[in-house]
């Protein structure tokens, strides 16, 4: 890179940043899409597929490790090598012709893509100040909902013109690309010959005193972060809430092919709009949060009140398998969907509130786990009992589950000035 300063260079950061989430989350997308085609093609059964789901999740329960490395060799190197390692396992899906093939190459792709959140909340942490934090974490994570977005066209555009085994590797070859382009363009801030004067007092002004406290060169110490309550007041929510992104991502589009009557047109018409009600979530979440700020409220006080709201509007899933129009299912699916992306923002923005910059992969990643292991759990249990009990329970779980995890955040999480 030249030596030209580019204004507003945090920005198009977390702009680059949210371009590989929404990869990350495209390539794991495509299969919850692809699973229609796909069963009935290898001759897969539900309880099958519910195997596969859960090796991805108890892959990326490896977050913690993932999120360390990231702490010790920093984003710049590590989510490129990561970034390309989950490209090629997406582009080897198209090879795979069994269950235990899929399963196994899941569980490889769990543990390359464990980075994205720790990765993403590092350069949060490093490039913007507290009161910007929210809305840069927004919007990496609209990349999420991106690209759940992009899996149905991508999926049903290949199966018209060739098969499912191209849309995987389409996607594989999107985080190839990604992956050069973040090796050659990030910098940390301290480095970087694009960030101006200006900008490098602005973010430096709004960093809080004890999360600068520790030295550039400090190491994570894991066991003294499991000892935290903080770290527990964002862990067991995001393992009580995640289920629910779980749920969209991976049974929605089987939900509406064998409980709603959807065929391949009508999935890639209407399953990308939960999605798209997501990404409002990533921007209503942190606005909510910095009007309550903007009103007196203290900042992590404002995040617990957005929390709660979230979880309240995830009313709405009591009633998904009850009506009886289509639409109105897809729209309360959609109206859940933003709902959980205002709650799991604001939790996931409380790591880079609560912890040192050093910190902040191993308590992602740590985080992540947790989250991940109740989307396996919820994910096994869908697949073993689906068929008997059908759907509705699991959506009532889903809100009940997500009304605990505002008690537990109200509970554990204190501002540091409390502890």
């Amino acid at each position: 890179m030249s030596g030209r300063r580019i204004r507003g260079l945090r920005w198009w950061i977390i702009v680059l940043v949210m371009a590989g989430t929404a990869i990350n989350y495209l390539t794991r997308s495509v299969l919850g899409v692809a699973a229609p085609t796909m069963m009935a093609d290898i001759g897969i059964t539900t309880q099958q597929y519910g195997w596969i789901t859960g090796a991805f999740q108890a892959g990326i329960m490896c977050q913690p490790i993932a999120g360390y490395m990231l702490d010790l060799i920093g984003v710049r190197t590590g989510l490129a090598l990561f970034a390309a390692g989950w490209g090629l396992i997406t582009m080897a899906h198209g090879l795979a012709g069994s269950w235990p093939a899929f399963a196994g190459l899941r569980a490889a792709l769990g543990f390359a893509e464990g980075t994205s959140h720790p990765g993403g909340l590092k350069v949060v942490a490093e490039y913007f100040p507290a009161q910007e934090r929210g809305f840069a974490t927004g919007i990496y994570n609209i990349g999420a909902s991106f690209g759940g977005i992009l899996a149905p066209p991508l999926v049903v555009f290949s199966i018209w013109m060739w098969n499912w085994r191209a849309a995987f590797v389409a996607a594989g070859a999107f985080a190839l690309i990604w992956a050069l382009a973040w090796r050659f363009t990030y910098f940390p801030r301290a480095a970087h010959p694009a960030l101006g004067d200006e900008e490098r007092a602005h973010i430096e002004a709004g960093q809080e005193a004890h999360l600068a406290a520790a030295p550039d060169d400090a190491r994570p110490r894991p066991l003294d972060i499991l000892r935290q309550r903080n770290f527990w007041g964002i862990g067991l929510p995001r393992f009580l809430a995640d289920p629910m992104w779980g749920m969209l991502t991976y049974w929605m589009p089987l939900y509406l092919t064998t409980a709603r009557g959807f065929d391949l047109g009508q999935i890639a018409l209407f399953a990308w709009l939960p999605f798209v009600a997501a990404d409002a979530g990533c921007m209503a979440g942190p606005a909510v949060a910095l009007g309550l700020q903007r009103r007196g409220v203290p900042l992590v006080t404002a995040r617990k009140w957005t929390f709660t709201l979230g979880a309240s509007m995830m009313v709405g899933m009591l009633f998904v398998a009850r009506v009886e129009s289509p639409v109105a299912a897809i729209a309360l699916l959609s109206l859940g969907a933003f709902a959980h992306q205002v709650l799991s923002i604001t939790c996931i923005s409380l790591s880079s509130d609560l912890f040192r910059k050093h910190e902040i992969g191993t308590v992602a990643g740590s985080a992540g786990l947790l989250a991940n292991f109740g989307v396996l759990l919820s994910s096994l249990a869908i697949g073993q009992f689906v068929e008997i009990i059908g759907y509705e329970p699991f959506f009532v779980a889903v809100f009940v589950m997500d009304m605990l995890a505002a008690m537990v955040i109200w509970t554990l999480v204190r501002a540091p000035a409390e502890t």
